[in-house]
């Protein structure tokens, strides 16, 4: 049976047609498959479950959320990573959705094959300021105070973090965006040198061979869902890096 294994959606209003490409695979190729892994940034932005109850703000996920908890309840695996987008999202979304969370990282076993998974931001170690940020909006306290304001409070506070994050991208480098080889390298040992690490986060897909304290392994990186989307599809032989059209 396949496992598909998919991040940076980036789904939001502004781009209906990502959306619908979304649930027009969910219905063809992810409704045959045993499991579906969604390494975060699933949505542009998530401000709290709440918004799913809301009339004016969650109406954009309700399509989505039906389609994710049409194709567990046929059978289909259902998991999700959290990414710097959507890190807020909880039990609530989970239960709706039919979905299992996971911690960032897990080791997923394919076959004779240990494939360790992550969003990746975690591994951008030289972006001192994202890390910086990261730690903060990841701490329980914080999530708390800001889960207490009220939606549009909270819906503005996403708008201006993703316009200064656009900003910061624009004046920084591309090195500095990506990952961290020691980063990656302790990532890999600390978990016992798995055959293949997978990750999205930095929107570069492509597959790195690494040797790492003489071990030999990969890096997988996913790719956004834009004009394509760049994907993992693995079943108990094969494991392949393949590029979707959106169209």
């Amino acid at each position: 049976m396949t496992t598909w294994i998919i991040s940076d959606l980036h789904l939001c209003a502004q781009r209906p047609a990502v959306t619908q490409a979304f649930l027009h695979w969910l219905e063809t190729e992810a409704s045959q498959a045993e499991a579906l892994y969604i390494l975060g940034d699933f949505f542009e932005a998530w401000v709290g479950d709440d918004v799913l109850g809301d009339a004016q703000y969650g109406a954009e996920y309700q399509s989505v959320v039906h389609a994710l908890r049409t194709l567990s309840d046929s059978g289909v695996r259902l998991y999700f990573m959290h990414g710097n987008r959507d890190f807020l999202i909880g039990e609530r979304f989970a239960q709706a959705c039919g979905l299992q969370l996971l911690a960032d990282p897990t080791m997923l076993v394919s076959g004779n094959k240990r494939i360790l998974l992550a969003h990746g931001d975690a591994l951008c170690t030289d972006d001192i300021a994202y890390q910086q940020f990261r730690q903060q909006v990841r701490d329980p306290q914080w999530q708390q105070a800001f889960l207490a304001q009220s939606l549009a409070a909270r819906i503005a506070f996403a708008e201006q973090a993703r316009s200064q994050s656009a900003e910061n991208k624009a004046m920084q480098s591309m090195e500095i965006m990506d990952v961290n080889a020691h980063a990656v390298a302790a990532l890999i040992r600390d978990n016992g040198y798995p055959e293949i690490l997978v990750h999205g986060h930095t929107h570069r897909p492509y597959i790195h061979t690494l040797e790492i304290d003489r071990h030999v392994c990969q890096r997988w990186v996913l790719g956004d869902w834009h004009e394509t989307a760049v994907v993992c599809r693995l079943d108990a032989e094969h494991i392949q890096l393949l590029t979707l059209p959106l169209n």
